[in-house]
């Protein structure tokens, strides 16, 4: 039997790499024909590239599967599933972003209309599959996967103050908050060093960040290697012991996910879904946003506090091993292959 699936996503963005890439590929490797758009990185070239794709390759392809966001990217899913209705094509949806409750609370209408439109819709986290319910009742949990072999497990008894952020330069995601826990923290810790990784999204966000650090003497203690391939990241992380998550709006970051599969112990705000992907206390240590107290705290605890960083090790890497692909791509594909089955 053919298979052909069209998957609508942001692909080839700078500073993120999306599961759904991964699933593109593991389809291709499993025999499927694959469309995937955009890897345009404009935002407007990436809408147009989806519509267009959408539009001119129907013939092409018998499912799809579109990623949704909130803000102006919801226009765009929108856009493309007005398309694929044109052409009765069935699709699957899956809900990202930490903002998508309130997007959603603005706009109960147009939500409810496009996850009522789709055969199926799945979210990564418990956080939206809650939260999301009264759009749509049956939402289906497949949580964000990565490869768990390429992030090499180290155990962390006696973790060094080598802390690591991972996310974008961008105002939800706070990197200022680093600098700050740093800050309290390099006195009791002469030789603590944070390296920040992540792109630079041009909301200024980078250039507060440099000027606190700045501002605070800290330029001995942070290194900002700006954006690297996904490829180098378990390396990077390798190199590290304490996993910093800053952000005020989350939902499933892979990038965490990544960190607990490498072992490295957790410090993150409690937003979003972070409590639903970490428990406190067993495989992370959760504090509250904007707090640099209690994240600067939870740090030292990590440092000297005996069996604490183990535990949060160990912990966070045998949570890991369930969001590996060898668990998760199996899931799709039978969801994926049902519907054209019964198309």
């Amino acid at each position: 039997m053919d298979r052909s699936a069209l998957i609508v996503g942001a692909f080839n963005s700078l500073g993120n790499h999306h599961p759904y890439e991964d699933l593109a590929k593991l389809l291709s490797e499993s025999g499927w024909t694959v469309i995937t758009t955009s890897h345009y990185r404009p935002r407007l070239l990436r809408a147009l590239d989806m519509i267009i794709i959408s539009y001119l390759k129907h013939k092409h392809y018998q499912i799809a599967y579109i990623n949704v966001y909130s803000g102006r990217a919801f226009l765009w899913a929108e856009s493309v599933c007005r398309i694929l209705r044109y052409f009765e094509k069935p699709y699957i949806l899956t809900l990202h972003d930490g903002a998508m409750p309130a997007f959603s609370r603005k706009y109960p209408a147009r939500v409810r209309s496009l996850l009522e439109s789709a055969k199926v819709v799945t979210t990564p986290s418990r956080y939206l599959q809650e939260h999301m319910a009264e759009y749509r009742h049956e939402l289906q949990l497949l949580p964000n996967a990565i490869n768990c072999s390429m992030y090499e497990f180290m155990l962390r008894v006696r973790p060094t103050p080598r802390l690591i952020w991972l996310r974008a330069f961008n105002s939800v995601y706070n990197p200022s908050l680093a600098a700050d826990v740093i800050a309290l923290l390099k006195d009791d810790f002469p030789d603590i060093r944070l390296t920040m990784i992540g792109a630079d999204k041009g909301d200024g966000s980078f250039q507060s960040f440099q000027s606190r650090v700045s501002a605070k003497g800290l330029n001995s203690h942070i290194a900002c290697i700006g954006w690297i391939p996904s490829v180098d990241v378990p390396q990077r992380l390798r190199e590290h012991d304490i996993f910093l998550n800053t952000t005020n709006v989350d939902n499933t970051p892979v990038s965490l996910i990544e960190a607990m599969a490498c072992g490295l112990c957790i410090v993150s705000t409690n937003v979003g879904g972070i409590p639903y992907l970490v428990e406190h206390e067993q495989d992370a240590l959760l504090v509250p946003p904007d707090d640099p107290e209690a994240m600067a705290t939870a740090v030292s605890r990590i440092l000297t506090e005996k069996g604490l960083a183990e535990r949060l090790s160990r912990n966070a890497r045998t949570k890991a091993l369930n969001f590996d692909w060898s668990v998760i791509f199996p899931q799709w594909e039978a969801i994926l292959s049902h519907f054209l089955a019964t198309k």
